[in-house]
């Protein structure tokens, strides 16, 4: 029903616009012990992120876990903190990517936004907003290049949840991951062609660090690993070096179990042991720069690379908004809009 023609007294209503909402994974709202404990409370009780019966979980989580961890994560979170900004760069980097695929994309009739998954500005949020600018059709598009059920599938299933408390639904869609798309690759290996040119020296090896699942989720069929492989494979394809040249490793082991391997700790006090003093690790995973690159990988794993005898590191930015990266995701958001648009 047009709203020219709603009857006399009718509510007023917006309609007729459709709605992209880019999604990554969240930050705690500040550096500090309470928000990274609030951050922490929501991310590790997704039964999708930790698949231990919430019986035996819930326990840990709200005991040692939350005491202990949430201290030590803020001071990370300390380090690579956005000054300028005040915020934590993951969610200045995805606004700044919606902002740009905005840019492109968006018009009367199409409205751009961001969320987290976890944290602010939240899904629930963005999705009633849309709905009250009156989008009656929305894409839910997850940053993750590689699908796991722990990241893409949760970002999805937040999605169908809050529909649940709608009355009058919007019509959805999801994205699918793009580990494998020609373009993707292509910027990866050119960031890593350019990024090495600017350097004095020549790694002897380039590590493409990927975030880690315990390897049970493999073994259950989560297809992340085999994408992570795949990613990787393109890429050192597309550069023209050998296995012994481009390295996959795992990065964020997180509890006792086994986790996918190669571990990219091991791997680089490995690499300084038998004489490798000059490496690069790039994270093809990571749509933006967030903790897990910029203090785990460019702080972490470069001290432990050092001490263990290694000469020289570089960390090799995500592809955040390079411009060979905002025209993938716009052409990839075209994509998934055809016959809304």
């Amino acid at each position: 029903m047009s709203v020219k023609h709603l009857p006399q007294g009718h509510p007023g209503i917006k309609s007729g616009k459709t709605g992209v909402l880019l999604v990554n994974l969240g930050s705690p709202d500040a550096p500090t012990p309470k928000a990274v404990r609030r951050y922490l409370a929501e991310f590790l009780s997704d039964p999708r992120v930790v698949e231990i019966p919430p019986a035996l979980w819930l326990p840990i989580l709200y005991g040692p876990v939350l005491t202990f961890r949430p201290k030590k994560s803020a001071h990370a979170y300390a380090a690579i903190w956005d000054e300028t900004t005040g915020d934590s760069p993951l969610r200045v980097i995805t606004q700044a990517q919606a902002e740009a695929v905005a840019g492109e994309v968006a018009s009367d009739d199409v409205i751009v936004d961001w969320a987290m998954r976890y944290g602010n500005p939240s899904m629930q949020s963005k999705i009633d907003g849309l709905k009250a600018k009156g989008c009656e059709r929305i894409l839910i598009f997850a940053l993750y290049p590689q699908y796991s059920a722990t990241t893409t599938a949760s970002v999805y299933d937040k999605a169908f949840d809050i529909l649940q408390g709608q009355r009058w639904q919007q019509a959805i869609r999801t994205a699918p991951s793009y580990h494998d798309h020609p373009d993707y690759i292509d910027a990866l290996a050119r960031s890593v062609e350019e990024h090495l040119s600017r350097l004095s020296w020549e790694p002897d090896v380039v590590l493409a660090s990927f975030h880690g699942l315990p390897k049970r989720n493999l073994d259950l069929g989560d297809p992340y690993y085999c994408q992570c492989q795949k990613t990787g494979r393109l890429v050192r394809e597309k550069l023209g070096w050998d296995e012994d040249k481009f390295r996959i490793t795992f990065q964020s082991r997180f509890g006792r179990a086994e986790w996918l391997q190669p571990y990219t700790e091991a791997t680089v006090k490995e690499l300084a042991a038998e004489g490798k003093k000059r490496i690069a690790i790039v994270c093809p995973g990571f749509s933006a720069d967030c903790l897990e690159t910029l203090e785990e990988i460019a702080i972490g794993i470069k001290a432990t690379f050092l001490e263990a005898g290694g000469e020289a590191f570089h960390y090799i930015p995500c592809l955040n908004i390079d411009d060979d990266h905002v025209a993938l995701l716009t052409s990839l958001v075209k994509k998934e809009l055809q016959g809304w648009i």
